[in-house]
């Protein structure tokens, strides 16, 4: 990238190193003497000290520097901007304050035509790719060019971000860019075979946990490249064996998430973590029996798999089972009717088992118990937090009415206070009458 350098003077090389090295003093000392050392470059490169500040994080000297003045949009010899540094090197400091003074996100390199995102995606680094989709959901260039235009923004050959994730194995970038709107089966131009889909990426670097994500949220098996071949074919190429077992079009087909439906964009991310996790599970689930009876000489799968049980532990005294199927915590909460059932029934409501995502039903799903319709999901409150809850708002109501009743005074107040305990009893929403019953132990529990 043009650090190892040749300047003209060793001013310029004093700045580039106190710059690299993170002397914060040295820097201020050089520019208060000269202050056109500012705009200098290396002599090949064409790097500037901004360039050098974000590649290297000193998040400090790249402040001093755009506090200077300094455009945040410099060029170098490859027409690389230091936000696309920042994003290649995974400084997140530097690449949050190139973005907060307006770094421009739609700039292209003539490397590779690529943008920060790329970057980003493409060395894996997913907290710099989520800062930079968080800033073109407010950033006026991206807002005219359009969000999901943007997420799916193509390189000079043709490579959206998905594409380069799932070529260099980049699970957790993956699941960013399918979450704000990646296409999962869009075609490459001359990246890599034309015509290749990000699963086909994903099964030439042989990646599980890639091919996962990518078939949850519907990526198509049997899409051939520009060659005819489908994923699978590509796996066993590279002799990538689990990775084909699970590709193979016999195989049976994943749960694909809902990502259609508009209500699963505004879940409350609780309820979605809650849910990604039980279609995981179940893809599994899926996998284990796929490997155990089509291929028994593979190995089992990754130590990426181990299942965090925590999610979908019962505890007999602070949930309820559900009543769908009788196993599973319900843990998910319709909001609209207040039913409430385990995520492994909200999935088999909400999700299709076809890979091609045109075979989705694009309408909301029903609740199994009062059939109206799905709009809002949220977690489940225990049987703690309810009793908590209404006991809380019982303790308000009954601190209003003694305050009132004290105002009157006498024995009115009691009085007061007497009927206001009984009637406090009476709790309003899911269950309410085992709350109360539990309360009061006055209250028949037979009846």
């Amino acid at each position: 990238m043009g650090q190892g350098l040749s300047c003209s003077s060793s001013h310029e090389n004093g700045l580039f190193n106190a710059v690299q090295c993170g002397d914060l003093e040295m820097v201020q000392l050089l520019l208060n003497n000269q202050p056109s050392l500012l705009h200098n470059t290396t002599l090949y490169d064409r790097q500037s000290p901004l360039h050098f500040a974000a590649a290297n994080g000193q998040i400090e000297i790249l402040s001093l520097l755009l506090e200077r003045s300094v455009n945040p949009d410099l060029l170098n010899r490859h027409k690389q901007t230091p936000l696309m540094l920042a994003a290649m090197h995974g400084k997140i400091s530097c690449l949050k304050k190139l973005l907060e003074v307006g770094a421009n996100i739609l700039k292209f390199d003539s490397l590779h035509g690529r943008t920060c995102l790329h970057y980003a995606a493409y060395y894996g680094h997913f907290d710099c790719l989520e800062a930079i989709l968080s800033a073109a959901q407010s950033s006026p260039v991206a807002v005219s060019w359009g969000f999901v235009r943007f997420v799916n923004i193509r390189d000079g050959k043709g490579a959206t971000p998905l594409h380069l994730a799932a070529r260099q194995r980049r699970p957790e970038c993956i699941h960013i860019l399918l979450d704000n709107g990646a296409l999962v089966s869009a075609s490459t131009g001359g990246y890599g075979c034309q015509g290749s889909t990000p699963l086909h990426l994903a099964a030439r670097g042989g990646s599980l946990d890639c091919i996962r994500e990518l078939l949850a949220w519907g990526a198509d098996r049997l899409q051939r490249d520009s060659t005819g071949r489908i994923p699978y074919v590509i796996a066993m190429k590279h002799r990538h064996g689990t990775c084909a077992a699970l590709l193979n079009p016999s195989s049976t087909e994943p749960l694909v998430w809902p990502s259609p439906l508009k209500f699963i964009n505004e879940l409350n991310q609780e309820a979605k973590a809650l849910l990604e996790q039980a279609l995981m599970e179940a893809n599994r689930e899926r996998e284990k029996n796929i490997l155990k009876t089509n291929s028994p000489g593979l190995p089992s799968p990754s130590h990426s798999d181990a299942v965090d049980d925590n999610l979908s532990e019962i505890s007999d005294e602070d949930t309820e089972l559900c009543s769908i199927c009788f196993e599973q915590a319900s843990t998910i909460e319709v909001q609209n009717c207040g039913h409430v059932m385990c995520a492994q029934c909200t999935l088999s409501l909400c999700c299709h088992s076809k890979p091609n995502p045109t075979t989705a039903c694009l309408t909301p799903p029903v609740c199994p118990f009062c059939r109206s319709n799905i709009l809002h999901l949220v977690v489940a409150k225990t049987k703690r937090e309810e009793v908590d809850d209404h006991e809380a708002i019982n303790s308000k109501q009954r601190k209003g009415r003694k305050s009132h009743n004290f105002s009157e005074g006498g024995s009115s107040s009691f009085k007061g206070l007497s009927s206001m305990t009984s009637f406090g009893k009476i709790g309003a929403g899911r269950n309410s009458g085992r709350i109360a019953a539990e309360e009061d132990p006055s209250v028949d529990k037979l009846g």
